[in-house]
This record gives structure tokens, sequence and C-alpha cells, in this order.
């Protein structure tokens, strides 16, 4: 589930942007203010943000040079400012797409549909050999001594998430919110059910895993 990040002060338009972005299977999170809409891409980073240009606290040009030096996430400006002058601003600030308010809530989810496949990167390595098993990311699927290892829905993420972030640190909270969603930020049982069935699924030795590993007892790593 892709997450979206609306930045806008008016509480009807949020509101509507809510309704019909979950109805499309978006998550939503929303901003009032440049500020916060800043620190909340910092702690929850989005997949794409919807940005309005008028915010109380500052212009929302502001805010894209402010999500600019530090992420790419694609950024579909909302204004009703339709001046020319004013899309260059933007444009050049480093949004990825500007729409005039009134708009189309048709054209509006087709362009963010867009933005976020542009902003989407291919993974570097689509398949990832250890010494035990394969995983190969385009198709889904793992494989160990050439047969199909059968994970449910959820281990595959879980270990696709990993797998995509190869000798990397992931938090608990991040890995939860990525495969269960925010509200189990906190439900640490969850992963460790999952992680102790994926060792058993791909590890040689679970209770000595060589690639799914736990570190501190608060973040984990995979180590191809």
């Amino acid at each position: 589930m892709s997450t979206v990040l609306i930045v806008d002060d008016d509480p009807a338009l949020v509101r509507a942007l809510t309704i019909n972005l979950k109805a499309h299977g978006y998550e939503v999170h929303a901003a009032a203010t440049g500020a916060g809409a800043l620190r909340l891409a910092a702690s929850h980073p989005p997949a794409a943000v919807v940005l309005d240009l008028g915010l109380p606290d500052m212009d929302g040009s502001e805010v894209i040079a402010g999500l600019r030096g530090w992420t790419a996430v694609p950024i579909l400006v909302l204004s009703a400012r339709e001046q020319s002058r004013e899309k260059v601003v933007a444009l050049d600030a480093g949004a990825d797409d500007y729409v005039v308010k009134p708009f189309g809530m048709d054209e509006l989810l087709a362009r963010l549909r867009a933005a976020i496949r542009r902003g989407t990167p291919a993974p570097a390595e689509p398949t990832i050999t250890t010494a035990d098993f394969t995983i190969d990311l385009s198709a889904g699927r793992v494989t160990a001594a050439g047969r199909d290892v059968k994970l449910t829905p959820t281990e595959w993420h879980l270990l696709e998430v990993l797998a995509r972030h190869p000798g990397q640190v992931v938090d608990h909270a991040r890995l939860l919110t990525e495969v269960w969603g925010p509200a189990y930020r906190e439900q640490s049982n969850y992963l460790r059910v999952y992680m102790a069935t994926l060792r058993r699924k791909l590890e040689p030795d679970a209770a000595n895993p060589r690639h799914l590993l736990t570190e501190a007892g608060r973040v984990y790593r995979f180590e191809p």
C-alpha cells in the first residue's frame, strides 16, 4: 500500500482527498502546515506528496526545497495559483507535477499514479542468491535446491522488505508499518512469530541463522 502525504490547510479538501485516496487503496497522512509536513515526511516517508502552495506558516515552494534536501519523493502541487510564473517556481524548486484547483479527481488520481510509477526505483538486483536459497524479487518467489519455497503473502512481504535492503538494519517499527500497517507499529510479537517461521523455511539451522538476523532485539538485517 502506497502512502500519500497531503499538505493542505483546507479541512474539507483534505477530507475529500483522504476519502478518495483511501477508496483507491492508498494510505493517507495529512499535515496543515509546512513544518508539520516536513516532520511527518521525515518520520513516515511517503510514496508521494500532494502539496498546496498557500500554507499558513510558509510557502509551498519552501516545503518543496526542504524535501528536496534529502528525498526524491514525487511531489504533486495542487494549487489555486494558475499563473505561469507560480508553476515555474514550483517546478524549478523540485515539484514533479502541477495541478490547478479546481480539479477533476480522476485526473488527479491518474497524475498521482504516474508520479508514483516514475518515483519507484526498480530493484538494482532483481534476483538475490545466497548459499541456501534464491529470492526472485521481480517474480515474487523463493527457491531452495531448485524447488519453490511456499511462503504466505505476509511472509513474502516481510522477506521482500528485508531483501531490498541487504546488509542494512531495519527497525521493527518500519517492518511492522510496511508489512502490517501503521496500527501495528508496536506489535513486535508479530515480527518474532513471522521471523521464526521464515527461518524455519529458509535457514539450514533456524536456531543459528546466517541470513535473517536479529540485532539488539529491535532491528533486523538480511545478509545474502
